[in-house]
């Protein structure tokens, strides 16, 4: 650890720092202790603390890390190589946007007594308390994060600076982390403190925010994205209600809106604030945004919150470089079969400590391949349809729709497109897939199309239906998914199975 006084922690180190907590935050789906997923992400941290690509230079060392007995909550502490600095990180949002805000428990506030003696009481939601309880509370090896803190100090200078960061959740949590660390005792070692979040709702009210601007700071900033739902919570989410700009979207639609709508109203009476220095990251919408996400739904506005809200999001917004990705598996080579089947799984990022699950069921003995973009292995023993997932020690791969394997049973139904993805009843649209019946239905939101032609020649199969009479009245979107139910199969949804009737 170097003597020197530290120099200001740039905002692209910072969420550098923030995206790299959310390592290997999923739990491997077969199962693994508390012990053995802290480990793991342990292992995945201190890989990505060592790309020398990143905003951090590989200038930090993993020093401490504990995790929640429920996955909640992660933090871990850094020690720079270069300067008398650390940081406290704490990690983001694991759950959906939804979950993150009712999770939060905003209607009910309580006293935050662990920050000093401010003038009078400060609120906090008690959602944010039992989150940061969790975080001061919750210890690796029986050492929390203050022990590990004031451990660290031992041999530095007098003044070691101390930056509190996160993302999401991970920022909230920071507002109320860094004036209880700044509070405590620090034998032999005068520690400064800073503080920056990113994406942060808002974990009080005004006199808690008043409060902690007050406190004397190295640096404290909060930085948002202006497309972004979190960062409203508590203050201004009401104006998410008129976004996103059209073209291309999406626009909030009447389903949007009464979501938006209930979620604002979980905050009661209680007027809450943000503190901080703001810095307001307004991307240029018709370039930085999922294309993917652009229809008139709940679905698809949801997802662009998704998207503004994500750690690459900020990285980009800010111009640094995305963290390392975890395992994604893209299709394995059979979607049926028997327990010791021969599969071939294609994706990308099967690097360190790969694993696959057949549902909760483990995989003996993967062979991935030289440029870590295949695996070979064996099919366990198993029953169903389940899904097909590798784990590394930078995170387990999502489930997707071409990674399914149905033991003993015809293959999924996997709708690929659709032409046109817009159009009136009556029209015919091409569907494309795989593992169509010749007997499929095809069904237009809650209508059966009156007209299905199942053309298997090709690879992948098509499917020409008629666009049936959409279903109309109150609360009926004029986007709807296209599914298609086969051997026993119904297709799953998504951006790509999206139909937009012209008119009503």
């Amino acid at each position: 650890m170097s003597t020197e006084q530290s120099t200001p922690i740039t905002p692209q180190a910072a969420m550098t720092l923030a995206a790299i907590a959310a390592t290997a935050a999923t739990p491997r789906p077969s199962g693994e202790t508390v012990a053995e997923q802290q480990s793991r992400i342990f292992l995945g941290v201190s890989e990505q603390l060592a790309e020398s690509s990143l905003a951090t230079g590989d200038d930090w060392v993993l020093r401490w890390l504990a995790l929640s007995p429920d996955n909640a909550n992660m933090a871990y502490l850094a020690a720079s190589r270069s300067s008398n600095a650390f940081a406290v990180v704490l990690r983001g949002t694991v759950a959906n946007v939804t979950d993150l805000l009712e999770d939060l428990d905003v209607g009910t506030v309580v006293p935050f007594t662990a920050a000093g003696s401010p003038p009078a009481p400060v609120a906090v939601s008690k959602g944010a308390m039992e989150a940061f309880t969790q975080v001061v509370t919750m210890s690796a090896g029986g050492v929390t994060l203050r022990q590990a803190l004031a451990e660290a100090f031992v041999g530095t200078e007098s003044k070691p600076t101390v930056y509190v960061i996160g993302h999401s959740l991970g920022g909230c949590i920071a507002t109320m982390v860094a004036p209880y660390l700044r509070a405590q005792h620090w034998q032999g070692a005068t520690p400064r403190f800073g503080l920056c979040t990113f994406a942060a709702p808002t974990a009080g009210g005004q006199d808690f925010a008043a409060y902690v601007d007050f406190l004397d700071w190295v640096v404290n900033e909060r930085y948002y994205n202006a497309w972004d739902l979190v960062p409203q919570a508590w203050t201004s989410l009401d104006d998410a209600k008129k976004w996103y700009p059209h073209p291309p979207g999406p626009e909030a639609n009447e389903d949007v809106k009464a979501v938006i709508t209930a979620i604002a109203a979980l905050r009661g009476p209680h007027v809450y604030a943000q503190p901080g220095t703001a810095h307001l990251l307004h991307p240029d919408y018709k370039s930085d945004y999922n294309h993917a996400m652009v229809r008139k739904t709940l679905q698809d506005f949801m997802g662009q919150v998704a998207f503004q809200h994500a750690n690459s999001t900020y990285l980009g917004l800010l111009g640094a470089r995305d963290v390392l990705s975890g395992p994604v598996v893209r299709a394995i080579s059979s979607n049926a079969g028997q327990a010791g089947s021969a599969i071939a799984i294609a994706g990308s990022g099967f690097g360190a400590g790969t694993t696959v699950d057949f549902g909760t069921v483990p995989c003996q003995d993967p062979v991935v391949s030289s440029d870590g973009l295949g695996i070979s292995v064996y099919a366990p023993p198993g029953v169903g349809v389940v899904a097909v997932r590798v784990t590394t020690n930078l995170g387990t791969s999502p489930a997707v729709p071409f990674g399914q394997f149905a033991y003993d049973g015809p293959a999924p139904a996997v709708i690929t497109g659709l032409a046109p993805d817009s159009g009136r009843k009556g029209h015919p649209v091409t569907i494309t897939g795989v593992n169509f019946s010749s007997d499929a239905q095809v069904f237009f939101g809650d209508n059966r199309s009156p007209s299905v032609e199942v053309k298997r020649t090709g690879a992948p199969s098509e499917i020409v239906a008629t666009a049936p009479d959409p279903t109309t009245g109150a609360g009926k979107p004029h986007t709807i998914d296209v599914t298609v139910l086969s051997n026993g199969y119904s297709s799953p949804t998504g951006p790509v199975t999206e139909f937009t009737y012209k008119e009503l």
